[in-house]
C-alpha cells in the first residue's frame, strides 16, 4: 500500500508586513507553500489563495489593486489594521473584492481557518471551470430539453444541411446557430447574421443580394450582400417567416442554383453558404395562408432543432442567472454577485415571458442596482407570490426547492465540516459541492 501524496497549497502573500512573514514557518508546517511578491507582479504569480497587507497607500488609489483583483483566479483575504474599517468605503471595498478579511494582530488558529475555507472555494472554482470547459460553452443548462438541443448540435454541425432552429422569442435561437457554425468545418470562415424581420422591405434585396453602383437612387458604391459576405461559411436567416413573399423567391433561386447576382448586375457569382434559419412563428400555418412559400419551406426545415421556453427548463435558471452575473459583472466594474435564497426562488417561480432574453437583462439590472453581497428578488424586479389558493407548481419547482432546503440546513449545521454534511445527506462531497454550486449557497 502506497502513501498518498500530499496536496501542495499555495498561498501568495502580496506587500506582506513583518508579521505576515511571520506567519510563513506556522503555515509551512500546516502544508502551504508560501511566496511573497509586490503588488505589481502579483498577475504573474499562480497561487490558490492570496493575502494581501492593505496599507494606506492602497486604499488611496484602489485602481490598482480592483485590477488585480478583477482578473485573479485566487480567492483573496485582506490584512489591515482595525483603524482602516472604520471608513464606509474600506468596508465596502473588502465586502466586494475579498473572500475574508484579518485584523492584527494576527490570530494564527483564525487565520488557519480563512486561509483553509478559501483554498476549498478556490479548488471548488477550478473544477466548475474544467467541468465548463468539457461542454458547449454557448449552450448553457443541464436540462433534458437542453441536453437534447446539444445532441442535435453535435449530430447536425458538420453537415452542410440547411437547419430551422425553432422556439419563442428570447430562447437562445441564434446562439444554436453560431454553435453550429463553431463545431463545423466552416468555424474558420464568416457567419453572417440577418434579421429578416428587422429590415425594410425595400432593402432586404439589397441587403441580401448586395447591389452595384447606381442600382437605384442612393446606390452610391458597390455593395457587398450578406449572402456573398459569408461565402465559405454561414449565413443565418433569423425570423425567416417576416421575409416578404417577393423575396423568398430569389432566396429559393439561390438555394437551388449557389448562385446570385447582385442588384443591377446580371453577372451570376457562384457562393458556398450554408444555410441556417430560425423563426418564432407557426411557418406550417404560415404555408397554409400563403404567406410562406412551401418550396421554401421545405428547402430550409431539412433539420430541425427546438428550443424550449424557459418555463419548461427552469432547473436552467441558477446556471444561466449565474453565467449573466459573471458576464455583465464587468459592465459595472463589480465582483460577480451570487444569488440569494429569496431571489432563486423568485426566478424558479417566474413564468419568464421573455425566455432568456428577459433573465439576462433581469440579472444585468440586478447587478447594478444590488447594495449587499447578494442579488435579491428586489433588485431583478421580481416578488415572491404566496399563494393562498393552493396553486400548484411544476415538479420541477417543487424538487428544486426541496434540494435547495435540504441543502441549506445541513450547512446551518456542518458549516464548517462539509464532508461531515455530505455524509449527512448520504452523497459524495463532489456531489456535494456541485449542488452547493447549482443554488449558488456557496
Amino acid at each position: 500500500m502506497h502513501d498518498s501524496v500530499p496536496v501542495v497549497r499555495h498561498l501568495l502573500m502580496v506587500d506582506p508586513c513583518v508579521a505576515c512573514h511571520g506567519l510563513s514557518p506556522s503555515l509551512q508546517a500546516a502544508g502551504w507553500e508560501v511566496r511573497s511578491c509586490v503588488l505589481e507582479n502579483a498577475l504573474s504569480q499562480s497561487c490558490h489563495v492570496g493575502m494581501i497587507r492593505l496599507q494606506h497607500a492602497h486604499l488611496t488609489n484602489l485602481e490598482p489593486l480592483r485590477h488585480m483583483l478583477s482578473r485573479s483566479t485566487s480567492e483573496w483575504i485582506a490584512v489591515l489594521t482595525a483603524d482602516f474599517l472604520q471608513q464606509q468605503n474600506v468596508r465596502d471595498f473588502i465586502c466586494e473584492w475579498f473572500f475574508d478579511f484579518h485584523t492584527l494582530p494576527f490570530d494564527e488558529a483564525r487565520v488557519q481557518v480563512a486561509i483553509g475555507r478559501a483554498y476549498g472555494m478556490s479548488r471548488l472554482r477550478s473544477r466548475v471551470e474544467v467541468q465548463r470547459s468539457g461542454k458547449l460553452d454557448e449552450l448553457v443548462g443541464d436540462s433534458r430539453p437542453m441536453n437534447e438541443v446539444r445532441k442535435l448540435v453535435g449530430k447536425f454541425a458538420p453537415t452542410d444541411t440547411p437547419v430551422m432552429i425553432r422556439g419563442e422569442s428570447g430562447t437562445g435561437k441564434e446562439v444554436v446557430a453560431r454553435a453550429l457554425h463553431r463545431m463545423s468545418h466552416r468555424a474558420e470562415k464568416p457567419f453572417i447574421a440577418i434579421n429578416c424581420g428587422a429590415m425594410p422591405k425595400n432593402l432586404i434585396q439589397s441587403e441580401l443580394f448586395g447591389h452595384e453602383k447606381g442600382a437605384f437612387t442612393g446606390a452610391h458604391q458597390r455593395k457587398v450582400g450578406r449572402i456573398e459576405a459569408a461565402d465559405g461559411g454561414t449565413l443565418f436567416l433569423d425570423e425567416i417567416g417576416d421575409l416578404p413573399l417577393e423575396l423568398q423567391a430569389n432566396l429559393l433561386r439561390f438555394l437551388q442554383e449557389k448562385h446570385i447576382e447582385r442588384v443591377g448586375s446580371s453577372v451570376s457569382l457562384s457562393m458556398d453558404v450554408r444555410v441556417l434559419s430560425a423563426t418564432h412563428i407557426d411557418l406550417e400555418n404560415a404555408v397554409r395562408e400563403g404567406s410562406f412559400r412551401e418550396d421554401l419551406y421545405y428547402r430550409l426545415n431539412v433539420l430541425q432543432i427546438r428550443m424550449a421556453p424557459l418555463r419548461e427548463r427552469l432547473s436552467d435558471v441558477p446556471l444561466l442567472a449565474t453565467r449573466f452575473a459573471r458576464l455583465y459583472s464587468g459592465e459595472t466594474g463589480r465582483r460577480p454577485r451570487s444569488f440569494s435564497e429569496t431571489a432563486m426562488q423568485a426566478m424558479s417561480e417566474h413564468p419568464w415571458p421573455g425566455n432568456i432574453r428577459e433573465l439576462s437583462n433581469r440579472v444585468r439590472r440586478g447587478l447594478v442596482l444590488a447594495e449587499g453581497r447578494q442579488i435579491e428578488a428586489r433588485d431583478l424586479g421580481l416578488e415572491i407570490v404566496t399563494s393562498g389558493g393552493g396553486a400548484v407548481c411544476t415538479l420541477e419547482h417543487y424538487k428544486l426547492a426541496a434540494e435547495r432546503q435540504a441543502l441549506s440546513e445541513v450547512m446551518k449545521r456542518y458549516s464548517n465540516n462539509l464532508s461531515e454534511a455530505a455524509r449527512v445527506l448520504g452523497i459524495s462531497r463532489p456531489t456535494f459541492y456541485r449542488l452547493l454550486h447549482k443554488h449558488d449557497i456557496i
